[in-house]
Parts: structure tokens; C-alpha cells; sequence
């Protein structure tokens, strides 16, 4: 299946995307299966995290195929071959390097950039992403997205990124979000899989209910 097929159909299974900032390879997997059971079909480890490709391999060798795992805080286009080695599928950045961009593509991943002006947006597309990380999205805000929509239509997927929580998914949704991706809120270093569990429930939970009005 190609992967932009494969990123569409992850999206449209659960468009929230777990951020494991801190995830340890030894939990990795534990904590992947509960993400999974719960609906998660995106999973992001941070570059910033403790043996990041490890950790991106546990769960790649853990979780059915349809879940798409990635890595987050891509900073330098050098970091993509690692990344495609160690069996991830696609980079997230924190901002909208070009290079990277087209680094990532080049490697076969999907990629979806830091943006916070439809300026950055529109040139984050023609690099070729594939999905528009809106960050930080406490700053922007619902309000934000709204106004980003009246130009940034779909097809073109937007997920916001920073600060969201259960309680602020419906507006997110409402406003035109295609996906959230979760980072303190559902998963923080030491967290066990049970916490992360009750945590990834409470989100899938108010994501399907957005979804659904």
C-alpha cells in the first residue's frame, strides 16, 4: 500500500497522534500496545527521547502494520535515513525546513512540518508534505485554525499540535482539524502503560464524538 494511502487510512481509523516524548525502549512496545488497543493507529517518539530509533523499532516490531510510527523533532535532513532504517515511517518536525522536507521524501517517509503562518504552510506543501503539524496550537488556537481553513481547504490535512487536551478536541475538530496529535496530556516520562491507558481512552473517546457531530 502506498504510504500516503497508508497515512490517510491512519488518519481516518483515529486522527490523534500519540507523542511519547520520553518513552524509553524497554516500555516502548508495552506502552504501543495499549495506544493501539485504544484506537491509536499514529505513534511519534520524539529525536529528543532517550535512544529514539530504538525505541521506533520496538514498536514497529510490536504493532500491527496499520499503525504508522514516526519520529518527532526532526531537526536536520541527515536524521531521515536513520529514521527509514529503523523502520519508521514518518518524520514530524517543530518547523518547516525544506530540506528536510524533501530529505524525508527522498527516504520514503511522510512528512508533516511545523507550521504557524499559512505562509509556512503553503511553502511546507510545495516542499511536498504531506500533512501540516499547526504548532504550537495553544497559541493559535481553534479560532486559528478556522481562519487557516478559509484558504488552507482540504484535501490539504491539518493537526494541530501543543496544549490539547480532551476537553479542547471538539473545538479543534469543529474548526476543521483533520487530526491532534497528544503530547503531556496522554503520555509523560515514568507514566505505566495503565495511566497512558486511561489517558489515550478519555481522548479517543472525545475524538469520536467530535467526529461524529
Amino acid at each position: 500500500m502506498p504510504l500516503s494511502e497508508s497515512l490517510h487510512q491512519a488518519l481516518t481509523q483515529c486522527g490523534l497522534i500519540a507523542i511519547l516524548r520520553g518513552v524509553r525502549p524497554e516500555e516502548a512496545s508495552a506502552i504501543g500496545h495499549v495506544l493501539y488497543d485504544a484506537g491509536f493507529r499514529l505513534i511519534e517518539v520524539p529525536l529528543n527521547s532517550p535512544d529514539p530509533l530504538r525505541s521506533i523499532r520496538a514498536l514497529r516490531e510490536a504493532l500491527p502494520i496499520d499503525a504508522l510510527i514516526g519520529a518527532g523533532t526532526v531537526l536536520d535532513a541527515q536524521a531521515c535515513a536513520g529514521i527509514a532504517a529503523a523502520g519508521g515511517e514518518l518524520v514530524v518536525m517543530p518547523h518547516s525546513d525544506a530540506a528536510v522536507i524533501r530529505a524525508a521524501k527522498a527516504c520514503g517517509l511522510a512528512c508533516a512540518p511545523g507550521v504557524a503562518t499559512p505562509t509556512e504552510a503553503f511553502a511546507a506543501l510545495a516542499a511536498g508534505a504531506d500533512l501540516l503539524k499547526m504548532f504550537p496550537a495553544e497559541s493559535l488556537g481553534p479560532a486559528g485554525l478556522k481562519a487557516w481553513r478559509a484558504v488552507l481547504t482540504p484535501p490539504v490535512r491539518i493537526v494541530p499540535v501543543g496544549g490539547v487536551t480532551p476537553e479542547s478536541v471538539a473545538a479543534y475538530v469543529k474548526a476543521g482539524a483533520s487530526g491532534l496529535g497528544l503530547g503531556s496530556a496522554l503520555y509523560r516520562p515514568g507514566d505505566t502503560p495503565e495511566q497512558v491507558a486511561r489517558h489515550a481512552n478519555a481522548f479517543v473517546q472525545a475524538w469520536r464524538a467530535a467526529a461524529q457531530t
